[in-house]
């Protein structure tokens, strides 16, 4: 991925829902002008929920996805229905798309009101409005359309990017605390679980957010930090850094100068800061075989020293001086049911977009399971999370 693309994460999901044979696969085809899903007359053609980064005029970066018909059948057919329910909670805008010449089935209905209860932007897509003698005009979530012929295609591509712009994340990552020729020190350690060539995610869209602002970026490694601060006339506006080194880099960093990290910087990017703090305090109140969940948004190749499944458990039974049982996800695995456990520590997200972060992190409010994130979890772990969080002074009153 280059500096220059929009990431998933941070593009606006359009999903398409429906029951078998409405013609979900062929609508979304003629709105991307490419043949992203196959289409058939064949019932339960989409199996699996197909997935497309795209540019989408009038929209801009978005992400589409189609989905199984949420009526499959079958066991096979509940695992498909079950893909269904997860892509709902990545989604941002979700597009019903039914048959303009039949009523409403109950399970419509069903999702029309699942989609209402997430608060959901949500259009109503009656597709074969072609077999119709007239056709009813577009209101502000329903339209009629034809896939096959091309019936209010563009005019349904206007009502989506209506209904995205009130989803859009308008926060920045950390540009909105620069000026214009500030200096940021990024601290990013290069060891055996870097990605070889490349800087990992939330780094590269944080030294792109700060060069975007007309702000100056320093990157270093830890070993070279103090001789990158020593150099600069002027205190640096601060430093941000990798959370596995909050340790070593809080040493060396002077108190006059405020401290972050990535992935904090992530949380509160999401829109869910708040609650991880909350959730720190929970790590000093863990016991001997309470059930610990560490998830990860993404798929990576495990080595002797990853943070999640190696360092995040040792960091833990130090702190705590319990042995927790340890329980590991990645990717879209999340479970779904969680009043078993005791905390949940998850990454930064940012493989995952803001829908879906916001999603597990309510699961886990709602199972009265506290949440908290690598990064607040190191911080609070090395005694130095006050000070990780005095760039956003309105969350420091909900530290203990």
């Amino acid at each position: 991925m280059s500096l220059n693309d929009t990431v998933s994460a941070d593009r606006i999901h359009i999903s398409f829902f429906g029951r078998r044979n409405v013609g979900k696969s062929s609508l979304l085809n003629a709105v991307t002008g490419q043949n992203i899903s196959v289409v058939s007359d064949v019932l339960g053609t989409t199996t699996d929920p197909v997935k497309k980064a795209m540019e989408l005029l009038p929209l801009g970066p978005v992400m589409i996805i189609d989905t199984p018909g949420f009526d499959d059948e079958g066991a096979l057919g509940e695992l498909r229905v079950e893909k269904t329910r997860e892509i709902l909670a990545k989604t941002d805008v979700a597009v019903l798309v039914v048959d303009a010449n039949s009523e409403t089935d109950g399970r419509e209905q069903e999702f029309i009101s699942l989609v209402r209860e997430k608060k959901l932007p949500l259009v109503i897509a009656h597709n074969k409005a072609d077999l119709l003698s007239d056709i009813p005009k577009t209101t502000e979530n329903e339209i009629w359309v034809s896939a096959e012929k091309n019936i209010n295609i563009r005019e349904l591509k206007e009502l989506l990017a209506s209904l995205s712009k009130s989803q859009k994340n308008e926060r920045k990552i950390v540009s909105d605390l620069l000026l214009k020729g500030d200096v940021v020190v990024l601290v990013t350690p290069i060891d055996e679980s870097a990605p070889k060539g490349r800087l990992i995610l939330p780094q590269q869209q944080t030294l792109r957010d700060i060069l975007d602002n007309g702000s100056i970026a320093i990157v270093t490694q830890v070993e070279e930090l103090s001789k990158t601060l020593e150099s600069l006339n002027n205190p640096p506006k601060m430093v941000i850094t990798d959370s596995q080194a909050f340790q070593k880099v809080s040493k060396l960093v002077p108190e006059n100068i405020p401290l972050t990290s990535f992935s904090i910087l992530f949380a509160r990017y999401k829109g869910n800061l708040p609650e991880q703090i909350k959730g720190a305090s929970q790590l000093s109140k863990l016991k001997d075989g309470d059930k610990v969940l560490i998830s990860e948004g993404c798929t990576h190749h495990r080595q002797c020293g990853d943070i999640g499944t190696v360092k995040m458990p040792c960091w833990i039974r130090n702190y705590s001086g319990a042995e927790p049982e340890f329980v590991f996800t990645s990717g879209g695995e999340f479970p779904k049911e969680l009043r078993g456990y005791k905390l949940i520590v998850h990454c930064g997200g940012c493989m995952l977009n803001e829908a879906e972060m916001k999603h597990r992190v309510l699961s886990a409010k709602n199972s009265g399971v506290p949440v908290v994130n690598y990064g607040v979890a190191i911080a609070h772990m090395n005694g130095i999370l006050k000070r990780s969080l005095e760039l956003f002074p309105d969350v420091l009153s909900l530290l203990d």
